[in-house]
């Protein structure tokens, strides 16, 4: 099954996403989305193939976040698709059944229409207002989750989704109970001091009602 934490990079150059990913890998994050918003192809393809060495050496997932074609090309283990990026089933055409397709989703009918198009995890939110996005679908809170997880179950509709959106420590537990599969954070990790204390932190109460 995926892992229960997901970081999404932050950095502004290439050298800033670089030092934020290395660092989250160090602290034990084994899931990197690379994020690289309003760049040129080049600066990305480049970060890509740095971010992919850095992933293979960690055993971490690597998911490139929207571009398909450079997913495509460096051989990443997946992407994840926001609502106005490529259709899923267009993608999971073009990636075969081999590699990870994520999807952003804001409601039900979002996730079903992802699941339905062959997507393996969602990314649901925003659960509070967050500064890493410039276009901010509506914010769902703890009973947008609870909402969201019950018509899914009452659906039969199984697929993991991870909350997103200005998450922090104690948000975690309560989200848990919510039936959400894990999260995935950015600036959380990116500003904390502490990193390798943090995702100890996160994990224990990600995996705290795991059964081994």
């Amino acid at each position: 099954m995926y892992n229960k934490l997901q970081y999404i990079s932050q950095g502004k150059t290439i050298e800033e996403q670089l030092y934020n990913i290395h660092q989250a890998l160090d602290a034990g994050c084994d899931w990197i989305q690379m994020r690289f918003k309003n760049q040129t192809a080049k600066n990305t393809f480049a970060l890509a193939e740095a971010v992919k060495f850095l992933c293979e050496e960690y055993l971490a997932n690597f998911i490139v976040n929207d571009n398909l074609y450079l997913a495509q090309q460096i051989a990443a283990d997946g992407v994840h698709l926001g609502l106005t990026d490529m259709k899923i089933d267009q993608a999971r055409a073009i990636l075969g059944n081999t590699k990870i397709i994520g999807g952003t989703a804001n409601t039900f009918e979002d996730i079903k229409n992802h699941a339905k198009n062959g997507c393996d995890y969602i990314g649901l939110g925003p659960f509070r207002f967050t500064e890493t996005k410039e276009k901010l679908s509506p914010i769902l809170g703890l009973s947008g989750y609870f909402r969201i997880i019950e018509e899914l179950k009452k659906h039969n509709i199984q697929i993991p989704v991870y909350a997103i959106g200005g998450i922090t420590l104690k948000d975690i537990s309560p989200l848990m109970e919510t039936g959400i599969h894990g999260i995935a954070i950015s600036g959380m990790v990116t500003k904390s001091e502490e990193k390798e204390k943090l995702i100890q932190q996160l994990n224990e109460k990600l995996y705290a009602n795991v059964i081994v």
